[in-house]
């Protein structure tokens, strides 16, 4: 099933995320309809907190990233779930990169982030793993790990530059923006 993704404007996209346990109810199919929901919108990871559950759950499909003439071998067959993760090392030279945010539609913003990341998850099935990712597979970590901590990709560029935007955010918490995927917007 395909879920309304939260808009910037939303209070719970600024709230540091719950974990789960093994039995939480209907696990296998909100995976599944979060999978569904992030492939209808064109996105490569999503986070529960934007569809309005405040829990430490992520998918992860970076396979539309791939680029044949340049590749990042790994994006190719880069598909996860993370289970209550948490990121235990950020090592590297930043990098700045162009990012977009399926909770931002029509916003893109050069973001910094470091190269690499060590990370310790649970998978659909809570086996326990612990991993170290680098290039765009650690920055999709990074961008999707912001959700679950109540942080956005634009909290991440200078000050200046948010200001500048202010226009387009206050836009999109309106919901005045074309977006093909179907969005849920924070009413006061």
């Amino acid at each position: 099933m395909i879920l309304p993704i939260y808009q910037y404007g939303w209070p719970l996209l600024r709230k540091k995320s719950e974990n789960i346990t093994p039995d939480y109810p209907d696990l296998q199919q909100l995976i599944a309809n979060m999978y569904e929901t992030m492939y209808q919108a064109e996105g490569c990871g999503l986070a529960a907190p934007q569809i309005g559950l405040n829990i430490r759950l992520i998918v992860i499909d970076g396979s539309p990233l791939y680029d044949e003439e340049q590749p990042d071998a790994i994006l190719k067959t880069f598909m996860k779930v993370l289970i209550n993760p948490v990121i235990t090392e950020r090592t590297g030279n930043e990098w700045a990169n162009n990012e977009g945010c399926l909770s931002f539609p029509t916003l893109r913003e050069t973001v910094k982030r470091p190269e690499k990341v060590k990370i310790e998850y649970f998978d659909e099935n809570f086996q326990l793993h612990s991993e170290e990712y680098e290039g765009m597979a650690a920055r999709i970590i990074q961008h999707e790990y912001d959700h679950i901590e109540g942080i956005f990709f634009i909290d991440r560029i200078s000050p200046l530059r948010r200001k500048l935007i202010t226009t387009k955010l206050n836009a999109i918490a309106k919901g005045k923006v074309e977006c093909k995927y179907n969005i849920k917007v924070y009413k006061k």
